[in-house]
């Protein structure tokens, strides 16, 4: 069950989402280890999104869409200040790390990468989703669920991670020019994550 969840996990890394164009642009700007630490954020929300499935947060979501819409509004709001810092720093020429205060160290990577990984408003109707076919469909047990979960927390870990060594590789070749070009494509694909999930319906998980 670890391996299936780690499979099923690595295939949703494929849909490439704002967390992965965060930890490229942390690794291009800021190392390895850097990002790495927007890995770790990613992989505790995800754990967190997970464990709220399975207690059955994601039923509460579906019945009370009030509820459902705040967070919507939450991550639409959280997408668009990241494109809008990242738009200032592309015009100003820095980096988008913020560089003083508890931002300049892992700790402040950590944090704005869970705060991110948050604005999916839709992931834990989704994990809900998935562990509720599980459960009357396939009959799995508790046990074997929890093995699943276990296995796509890893993948995320692992994927990012590679796509963290991919950012920090890039390092040395980034020249300010390029930063600049590079924090203006982030503002837009962040642009594009917020308009995609406005145009997300509240019942479907996205």
């Amino acid at each position: 069950m670890l391996f299936k969840g780690f499979l099923f996990g690595m295939v949703l890394q494929l849909a490439i989402g704002p967390m992965c164009v965060f930890v490229f642009q942390t690794g291009a700007q800021s190392g390895f280890w850097m990002a790495e630490q927007a890995v770790l954020g990613t992989a505790l929300i995800d754990a967190l999104e997970i464990l709220l499935a399975m207690s059955g947060v994601s039923l509460i979501l579906r019945r009370h869409p009030g509820a459902a819409l705040f967070l919507k509004a939450f991550g639409i709001a959280v997408l668009v200040l990241y494109a809008l810092f990242s738009l200032h720093h592309a015009f100003k020429g820095g980096a988008f790390v913020l560089k003083s205060g508890a931002f300049e160290s892992g700790a402040g990577i950590l944090f704005q990468a869970s705060l991110l990984a948050l604005s999916d408003p839709l992931t834990v109707v989704f994990w809900g989703g998935v562990f509720s076919l599980k459960i009357t469909k396939e009959r799995w047990t508790k046990k074997a669920l929890h093995h699943f979960a276990l296995g796509c927390v890893v993948a995320t870990l692992a994927f990012l991670s590679l796509v963290a060594l991919a950012g920090s590789l890039t390092k040395t070749l980034i020249a300010p020019e390029l930063a600049q070009l590079l924090n203006g494509a982030v503002a837009a694909l962040m642009l594009y994550f917020a308009y995609k999930t406005f145009k997300t319906p509240l019942n479907t998980p996205g």
